[in-house]
């Protein structure tokens, strides 16, 4: 027997004790060196994202001069704004429970100064129905104020506040006759209750009549396209050298904000109503004593296809009475005998009873109208001199 066992040599096939360890831990090290490569690669081909700067605010680029319309317009708003004031109502309401009166906000409109005495004027719509009315500056000061005058025919009301002088800077006044479609127009007021708010626009139609809120017309109505929302009632429309041309008073829109249609009082009859309103706390209607009736007028001319006014009465004593003017008059049986039919004054034809009254509004008392008639189919003329009215 060999003393000497055979030597036990490991099979050269099979792998050494450790071999797969250190095979696992090669693998992971090349894995990794792989990686590192391949996340270079990408590396250089992705875009750098940069640190500091590019994650700090823009820098600003200097502000370009304004255009020569813009310095116009801004120079505009600065100088006439502080004439605009904004106006807040109250009324007066029952409690139907405890039978307590108290007053409730009513709503809101614009106005403008009118002098430094304090007197501010706005619409008759604005104020109609109210109890009391606040009128706050351009500065944020508020005022208790007092109704000066109305006059419900032209839109128009004059209320007073007591505030020093130097916080009452008047509006400058223009004129509305010499008005030209398509000149430029600013509207200044407080929309919805946001004060001090300026919109632009163009004339966009002159000599339109629109209804009073006493349901009477105002003629020469000036047409913007510049919007007038509510809350803009009673603010300036102003020309562009920020006089005041209208006072904006009614809107054309089917949902109630601004459609692109407003309306405003022209400063030419503003310029002649306020000062009356100011001393008199009304309007002195010039008086002819003539009595006519919308609705008989078309019922008795529309058929005989006339245009003009039917005299129904004349008052005793009247300057009518003096100047001749013949009534209509009712006979027993029914029969009617049609009194003057009053077809022009002065130089304006007379077509319906807006069109007389309109007329008379460009009259005061003491004034000789010359008045155009048609008599038994005949045409007569005569001069009338007006009376105030009583």
């Amino acid at each position: 027997m060999n003393p000497y066992p055979p030597a036990s040599f490991p099979n050269p096939t099979a792998p050494p004790a450790g071999a797969s360890f250190g095979r696992a831990i090669i693998i992971l090290l090349l894995g990794a060196l792989m990686g590192v490569f391949v996340f270079r690669a990408i590396s250089q081909h992705a875009p750098t994202r940069l640190a500091g700067p590019a994650t700090q605010p823009r820098a600003i680029q200097p502000r370009a001069d304004l255009s020569d319309l813009e310095k116009s317009q801004t120079d505009l708003f600065a100088r006439t704004s502080p004439s605009v004031v904004f106006i807040t109502t109250s009324a007066e309401q029952m409690d139907p429970w405890s039978m307590s009166v108290q007053e409730v906000p009513r709503g809101s409109g614009s106005g403008f100064i009118w002098d430094d005495l304090g007197h501010i004027v706005t619409n008759f719509h604005v104020v109609q129905g109210t109890s009391s009315a606040t009128v706050t500056l351009s500065g944020h000061e508020s005022y208790e104020a007092t109704v000066v005058g109305v006059s419900p025919n032209h839109d128009l009301a004059v209320l007073r506040i007591n505030a020093p002088r130097d916080q009452l800077p008047a509006i400058a006044v223009g004129a509305s006759r010499d008005l030209k479609v398509g000149q430029a127009v600013y509207a200044i007021g407080n929309p919805f209750g946001l004060e001090q708010t300026m919109t632009s626009g163009i004339v966009s139609a002159l000599g339109r009549r629109i209804r009073s809120a006493a349901n009477t017309p105002i003629d020469n109505v000036i047409q913007t396209d510049a919007s007038i929302n509510p809350g803009n009632s009673g603010g300036p429309l102003l020309d562009s050298a920020g006089r005041l041309i209208g006072v904006n008073t009614a809107i054309y829109s089917p949902s109630g904000a601004s459609a692109g249609i407003g309306f405003a009082v022209p400063v030419d009859t503003v310029n002649r109503i306020v000062p009356q309103l100011i001393s008199s706390g009304k309007v002195a209607r010039p008086e002819t004593g003539i009595l006519i009736d919308e609705q008989y007028n078309k019922r008795i001319l529309g058929p005989r296809h006339v245009s003009g006014v039917l005299v129904l009465r004349i008052e005793p004593k009247s300057p009518a009475a003096a100047a001749g003017i013949k009534e209509t008059r009712l006979y027993r049986g029914g029969r009617l005998t049609l009194g003057d039919i009053i077809q022009q004054i002065d130089e304006q034809p007379i077509n319906d009873t807006d069109d007389y009254f309109l007329a008379l509004d460009k009259h005061k008392a003491g004034d000789t109208i010359h008045l155009k008639l048609l008599r038994d189919n005949a045409t007569i003329e005569a001069d009338l001199t007006l009376s105030a009215a009583q």
